[in-house]
């Protein structure tokens, strides 16, 4: 009896955290809800049978972090910095710690006349930064830049072979994983003054995070009832030797 409670306190446990954990991940998708080019964050979950000794096998309960790489409504701004994608693709950015991608396309001008995010790192085209000299800024559908008339570059605008080869980085940008195979991107088009919004259902959110709440008292219960058994059970061998 000890052993099988034992063993439920530990599949409790392991359920408690992993529903921990997702809540976490609801409560960060909500907070970003209005964020431009958020990719929600999700989790996959799967078994695995592994020993606790050597006669007994159990299964236990692994998560995986994912990300929802579907894209987001398109938002018009009007503003002629504000570049979204249409279809795959996404903007190649240089940060000090190398080349990094993002669906936000929410661009400005620094001091220098460059491209730059808000964040103040340079938008990439095919020759390198791009330099906007002048006031007639102007992007076509395959990402060619012109301003005042004259061509200003193309943006580098890139596919990878999956989600799984790209993690967040944190400031709407994404590192490439080791390994990952990168191309130039085909079937896309970029929308002027437009600006492609999170990824995030409000509304199927809230009904997880209600969801989860409610599941995780479940497993509060049921560990409260497990010490409850363990306690009686010790009472109960405490009389007989007595």
């Amino acid at each position: 009896m000890y052993i099988q409670n034992r063993l439920g306190l530990v599949e409790s446990t392991e359920t408690m955290l992993a529903q921990s954990r997702r809540l976490n991940q609801v409560s960060n998708n909500l907070a970003n809800v209005d964020t431009t080019g958020y990719k929600k964050e999700d989790v996959t979950f799967w078994e695995m049978l592994y020993k606790t000794d050597h006669q007994r096998h159990r299964v236990g309960k692994a998560i995986r972090d994912i990300t929802d790489m579907q894209a987001g409504a398109m938002e018009k701004t009007g503003n002629a910095l504000d570049f979204a994608i249409g279809g795959n693709g996404f903007f190649s950015i240089q940060t000090e710690a190398g080349v990094r991608y993002t669906r936000a396309g929410e661009f400005t001008i620094n001091n220098e006349g460059q491209l730059v995010t808000p964040a103040g790192h340079l938008v990439l085209g095919d020759g390198g930064p791009i330099q906007i000299n002048g006031r007639d800024v102007s992007v076509a559908d395959d990402g060619n830049i012109t301003v005042d008339g004259q061509a200003a570059g193309t943006l580098a605008i890139v596919t990878f072979a999956g989600p799984a080869d790209l993690e967040k980085e944190g400031g709407h940008l994404f590192r490439p994983v080791d390994g990952a195979q990168q191309d130039a991107a085909e079937e896309f088009s970029i929308k002027q003054g437009y600006l492609e919004k999170s990824n995030v259902n409000t509304m199927k959110e809230l009904t997880a995070m209600i969801d989860l709440n409610r599941a995780y008292q479940t497993q509060q219960k049921v560990v409260r009832s497990i010490d409850d058994m363990d306690d009686k059970a010790i009472s109960r061998v405490g009389r007989l030797n007595g």
